[in-house]
């Protein structure tokens, strides 16, 4: 089972680096995948590498997808490549899973209209007006969307998208 972590500069290192070895204690292969395969920094300095950029990676090969926030998502939401693999996990309707900013993500795919999700307070607005339904509340789960507002959400988070991604959903 391969899954997908998309890395930018300004990354929140929680929000990535729990996910990532989270995933790895579950059995799964976990690519780094940014707009460039490079070393990116969080927002303290820390320093991981993406093993792929986006437009290397198929939709076929994946599991499932998670965005991380931070500031990242907003660098991210700027990279087609990006944006077309959000979508085709979206639309294969394979596990994906976003937190805090990563919203801005899924709103520049184009996949929040009708769906019910959540992420961090500052960003409700933008997702509202994008056509989603925003609950204050974690995880939110709609069907193999899985969404959180922060940190402190991360437990039951990736407790919800370990669980779809053993259903295969």
């Amino acid at each position: 089972m391969v899954v997908a972590v998309l890395i930018e500069d300004l990354f929140d290192e929680r929000e990535l680096i729990y996910p990532y070895y989270r995933l790895q204690e579950a059995g799964a292969e976990v690519l780094l995948v940014g707009p460039e395969a490079r070393v990116y920094r969080s927002k303290s300095g820390f320093a991981m590498r993406a093993d792929l950029s986006a437009a290397e990676v198929r939709e076929k090969a994946l599991a499932g997808l998670v965005i991380p926030g931070g500031y990242a998502p907003d660098r991210l939401r700027r990279h087609g490549a990006v944006l077309a693999l959000v979508r085709a996990v979206d639309e294969a309707q394979k596990p994906l899973a976003a937190i805090c900013h990563a919203g801005w993500v899924l709103i520049s795919a184009g996949v929040v209209r009708g769906r019910r999700l959540t992420g961090y307070h500052s960003i409700r607005d933008d997702l509202e007006n994008a056509g989603a339904i925003y609950l204050d509340e974690a995880p939110v789960v709609d069907g193999h969307l899985i969404t959180a507002r922060n940190p402190a959400d991360l437990p039951v988070w990736m407790a919800a998208f370990t669980a779809a991604l053993d259903r295969g959903s």
